[in-house]
């Protein structure tokens, strides 16, 4: 699908896959900000680092269009981010196990063009299934580059019970409004409903 020239502020391979599946050009140019906030409300960190993280790709990459985006995990009004090592994967998993929390996702536009930008989050509830000591020993350390240490999208986890949201929220973009979004800018994403 032609569009603007569209820059994806982020390394993440689960985005650049989803941004390919969904049919967009794109260009990867990960942005390097300090992701420490002292904001403690999930929507405004999520928005405020998304924002931060698109506006230096600007700085950077003057483009035409940025697209900007962060993912925490939120278990009892506790924010719990990536693992630092494979003892803090433990920890988090094991907190995480049964469990029902919340996934934040928040995404910034930015035109550089235009100047014109939006910043948006979407939240999904997920339910945990309650691992055996087994099951969970399997996980550690499993994923290390994400937020609440385990990825939904990975079939052979098994952690995930349901969902209660957009699922491509808890994968880090969250397709129904960045698909509203992006088309206020002119850009259309393929349908995938």
């Amino acid at each position: 699908m032609k569009n603007k020239n569209i820059v994806l502020a982020s390394a993440s391979p689960r985005r650049i896959s989803l941004l390919k599946e969904w049919g967009l050009d794109f260009e990867v140019v990960p942005s390097g900000i300090d992701e420490n906030t002292k904001l403690i409300k999930p929507s405004y960190i999520v928005r405020d680092l998304s924002l931060r993280k698109g506006n230096d790709v600007a700085l950077k990459r003057p483009c035409g269009l940025i697209l900007a985006a962060d993912t925490i995990v939120v278990l009892n009004g506790k924010v719990v981010g990536k693992p630092k090592d494979e003892k803090d994967s433990e920890a988090i998993l094991k907190e995480l196990n049964g469990s029902l929390h919340k996934v934040y996702t928040g995404v910034t536009i930015i035109d550089d063009i235009s100047k014109k930008q939006s910043v948006f989050y979407d939240c999904a509830a997920v339910k945990m299934r309650k691992l055996s000591e087994n099951e969970l020993r399997q996980l550690f350390g499993k994923h290390m580059d994400k937020a609440g240490a385990y990825a939904i999208q990975d079939s052979g986890d098994n952690f995930v019970e349901k969902i209660y949201g957009d699922y491509y929220t808890v994968v880090g973009l969250p397709y129904i409004k960045l698909f509203k979004e992006l088309l206020k800018f002119g850009v259309r994403l393929k349908s995938i409903y």
